[in-house]
């Protein structure tokens, strides 16, 4: 992935496709029509997941919440994303194999009703998802429960346990615009679409793109321009075409993160009721434990959702009930918000009442395609039908074929591996191990740079596995342009722990300035622009 030159190419090349916004819809269809032959384009604002995809509850699901709602208020729509999300759930394990995996979840019931109710409704979960090898729903003693999860609260009377898959979200979204980058697609981070010049007859034809690094203006023309910019589509929608009405009501969602103690396991918990009527997943991430989400309107686009103080209360709140020592606040070791790009409905339900479904919608006026809704377990069906409708428009039949195609890294992955190179480079257990997860066949690759620098192979901080050879790494095969880039979604290091990533950005700040030819100006301004950030998030969390 080579931005300079991809940037040469989107401006004097013509597209088939532009693809507007590069979370995991925007380089999934990406993906999708290079593979169908098309000549594509893929421009992101900021960086690949910065927004939403990055900032998921990192589960591949159908969602049970979506079942019990479909059962008790007869909405087929619910149903239909269920089956959806269950049918897509081990095509995304499958064709990313070090970045998804197999999940246990352990919902704890305090009756034997209770038990019996969730154990039928997570039967029939299982029951949608087709060609699957999780194990089935199963109800567990009390004794076999707390052999799972040893710090659950003793008052629990027994659990049901059932599957779903996790994934690293940024990284598995990276794997996705690097393989459509690999299979022709010009792909490009940090760069802003400002304006459309358009035909006589209103029809975009030119993409007016700035390049955020530079500020220099680009012109990108193509014969099909496809909006896939989650929570901020309408502002492209209306870019293209003023007379629109907003279709999207974003909502947004927060997780914090806890030490490993808290659980001390390596299965999730599912809180299956909530004060406000949702469910909160506990889940071991990254060697961390997760717990989220929240569900609440939000208006101000323009600004990053974060974590506040309320939230994290409503989170540890939640928590009591299912926890024999409920953890302090001040044990939070960071936190993160994010957007749902939900489809408004035409009454006035609250957002965790709507459907996570999603609307390829045709503009025939400015020729728009706008991939709108949905959740991360369907990406790869998103993108189908998107490029399905792009098919029709530019007169071309070609099947999807994405349903089998291992992204970047997946293809004869062996996690065993690490241990080869563990032997080969002298490296920690959790070091290899890391490298295996994250990159995948990729792994040697990162492992080849301490050929030239044997200091490469030493920490970035001394209590996680990332190397300074993955700064190198990334920055000359995975577009990384900032120290944001490289913190918050090539290594999660800002989703995990915000003070350990504090000590660590001048020593990242070093490597990148010098493999980015940053002056010194520029070096003390990028270190102490991301300092001021992370601190920002420890204050408005009071954590």
């Amino acid at each position: 992935m080579n931005r300079n030159l991809n940037l040469e190419k989107l401006q004097n090349e013509t597209f088939d496709i532009c693809i507007i916004g590069g979370g995991a819809s925007g380089a999934g269809c990406a993906l999708d029509a290079a593979l169908r032959g098309f000549k594509v384009a893929l421009i992101e604002k900021e960086d690949f997941a910065a927004e939403t995809s990055s900032k998921s509850t990192k589960l591949i699901h159908g969602g049970v919440r979506y079942l019990e709602q479909a059962f008790k208020n007869l909405d087929f729509a619910q149903l239909r994303q269920v089956k959806h999300g269950l049918e897509e759930r081990h095509t995304v394990i499958r064709n990313a194999p070090h970045l998804a995996h197999p999940l246990a979840l352990i919902t704890p019931v305090f009756s034997w009703f209770e038990g019996f109710y969730f154990t039928i409704g997570l039967t029939i979960y299982g029951f949608f998802a087709k060609n699957d090898t999780l194990p089935k729903a199963q109800w567990l003693t009390k004794k076999e429960t707390f052999e799972h999860i040893p710090t659950l609260t003793p008052k629990l009377h027994s659990s049901v346990m059932y599957y779903d898959g996790q994934l690293d979200d940024a990284r598995y979204c990276l794997a996705l615009a690097h393989s459509a980058n690999k299979t022709g697609a010009v792909v490009v981070n940090h760069a802003s679409i400002t304006g459309f010049e358009k035909e006589s007859n209103g029809k975009l034809k030119t993409a007016i793109v700035k390049d955020n690094l530079t500020e220099n203006e680009i012109k990108v023309k193509a014969k099909l321009f496809i909006n896939c910019t989650g929570p901020f589509g309408d502002s492209v929608r209306l870019l293209a075409n003023p007379t629109q009405e907003k279709r999207l009501r974003p909502s947004k969602g927060v997780h914090i993160m806890l030490p490993p103690e808290v659980l001390q396991s390596q299965d999730a918990m599912l809180i299956p009721k909530t004060k406000d009527g949702r469910v909160i997943f506990v889940i071991p991430f990254e060697g961390e434990v997760m717990v989220g989400t929240t569900d609440d309107e939000y208006r101000d686009l323009e600004k990053e959702p974060i974590l506040i103080d309320q939230e994290i209360d409503f989170l540890i709140d939640t928590l009591r009930p299912y926890l024999a020592t409920i953890p302090d606040k001040s044990q939070i070791k960071s936190g993160f918000g994010g957007l749902r790009p939900l489809i408004a409905s035409s009454g006035s339900k609250a957002t965790k009442k709507l459907v996570r479904d999603h609307e390829v919608e045709y503009d025939e006026k400015s020729n728009l395609i706008s991939l709108l809704g949905g959740k991360w377990t369907t990406y790869r069906l998103m993108a189908k039908d998107t490029i399905d409708e792009a098919c029709k428009l530019l007169g071309k039949d070609v099947e999807c074929s994405t349903a089998l195609h291992y992204l970047v890294g997946g293809e004869n992955y062996q996690f065993d591996t690490w241990k080869i190179i563990q032997e080969k480079y002298k490296l920690d257990e959790d070091i290899s191990q890391h490298l295996l997860k994250k990159y995948g066949t990729k792994a040697e690759e990162v492992l080849q740079l301490l050929e030239s620098d044997n200091t490469y192979s030493e920490r970035i901080h001394p209590n996680y596995p990332f190397i300074k050879a993955e700064v190198i790494y990334t920055i000359r095969h995975e577009m990384v342009c900032s120290l944001r880039d490289f913190f918050a979604r090539r290594t999660r290091m800002e989703l995990m722990d915000w003070k350990a990533t504090l000590s660590s950005i001048e020593t990242v700040g070093n490597l990148m300035s010098i493999e980015l030819n940053w002056s010194d100006t520029q070096k003390k301004s990028n270190i102490i622009a991301y300092q001021k950030l992370l601190k920002s998030f420890i204050l408005c969390a009071n954590v």
